[in-house]
């Protein structure tokens, strides 16, 4: 497959790009910082520059053209409600505009666990951002693109298993960057697993055999 990532040089985008390209994909990672060129870059992966704030959605579509996929992994990370509504929200919109316009059909989202960090007390800045990530949801949903939002539990640097729980409605618990990646990568070409919002945690179960259940449900 080719593959066209937003987001590639973050922290499940560059374990996501690094799993596609062993495996023989080719691998596109747009990146509005320079020094994410080189992440990218040593994931396997082509860098190529864009600035999904400021790009319109004719620029993305042309960045996009001959792609199979896109997943969308970006994100404002903090910087500001203002940020998050520009690059989580409206940032995928224009990504969800210009993958139809591409003719990439497939098209995954990171969004957020709708349980996440609840009682944490994080503030207005946070639950703007749990608000932006389900209107990104709806606006994909919405669309007439072979679509998957996954939507992972709490995210940690645990070194990953493999091992899963993943489902339409699960409990709420930790996930590790590294079966997010995973799970992506084995979700990308199951066209089977097409229109479905999956929760996901670290669980029992290996990827590939959580994905054939899934698929059996759509």
């Amino acid at each position: 497959m080719k593959i066209f990532q937003i987001g590639a040089g973050g922290n499940v985008g560059r374990r996501l790009a690094h799993l596609l390209t062993n495996r023989g994909d080719t691998v596109t990672g747009m990146h509005r910082s320079p020094d994410q060129a080189g992440t990218i870059a040593q994931a396997g992966a082509l860098a190529v520059p864009g600035d999904l704030i400021e790009a319109s959605v004719g620029e993305l579509a042309a960045l996009m053209a001959g792609h199979d996929a896109v997943v969308f992994s970006a994100g404002a990370h903090g910087t500001g409600q203002d940020k998050t509504t520009l690059i989580d929200g409206k940032g995928l919109e224009k990504s969800v505009d210009a993958a139809r316009a591409a003719g990439a059909r497939r098209f995954i989202l990171v969004s957020a666990f709708p349980d996440s960090e609840r009682g944490g007390r994080l503030g207005e800045g946070f639950e703007h951002y749990m608000r932006v990530k389900k209107t990104a949801d709806v606006y994909l949903a919405a669309s007439d693109l072979d679509w998957v939002i996954v939507r992972p539990g709490l995210l940690t640097d645990t070194p990953g298993t493999g091992l899963v729980t993943a489902g339409l409605a699960i409990e709420y618990g930790r996930v590790s960057r590294d079966n997010v990646a995973a799970f992506i990568a084995a979700a990308l070409p199951e066209q089977t697993l097409n229109r479905v919002i999956v929760e996901l945690t670290d669980g029992d179960q290996p990827v590939e055999q959580a994905i054939a259940r899934l698929s059996r449900a759509c």
